[in-house]
């Protein structure tokens, strides 16, 4: 199947980049919830999530704790799996650190290397966050808008 017969979902930033580092981590949260099901589920069940996690703001996830995260796992309008819950903090808190050093999240993105259909890229961001492992790195940077070969994904 090659791009032209196949249609993104709305959701994905194919012919653009996201506007904002939250809209990179929200993204990548979205990715990190649907790898194993089914994409309608996410998609009835997305406006949950963004209440849940507020709005995918960087600076308040990467605050939430062990309560907080409790409360997510009674949540019944979003999928309470934990580690992908877990994940999601975490992964906040990194790409904060991640600010620190590039300025945003983008900056860090065009620092990686990006040949050879973006190997070394997938092989870094699965080692940086929780639950995103070269599948879901390699669909991440494809709903990002990179130039990621969608028949080599």
């Amino acid at each position: 199947m090659n791009e032209e017969s196949w249609r993104p979902t709305g959701w994905m930033f194919r012919k653009k980049r996201p506007p904002n580092d939250d809209a990179y981590f929200e993204t990548m949260c979205r990715v990190i919830f649907q790898a194993g099901l089914n994409w309608n589920v996410i998609e009835k069940k997305w406006p949950n999530f963004r209440k849940a996690f507020h709005d995918f703001s960087i600076d308040n996830v990467s605050k939430f704790g062990n309560s907080d995260i409790e409360h997510l796992m009674g949540n019944e309008g979003i999928v309470r799996n934990r580690a992908k819950i877990e994940a999601v903090v975490q992964n906040a808190a990194r790409i904060k650190d991640i600010k620190k050093r590039f300025g945003s999240f983008q900056s860090y993105l065009d620092s990686l290397d990006k040949s050879s259909n973006y190997a070394s890229v997938i092989e870094e961001l699965s080692k940086q966050f929780k639950s995103l492992g070269p599948s879901s790195a390699s669909l991440f940077l494809y709903a990002v808008g990179e130039n990621v070969k969608h028949s080599e994904m």
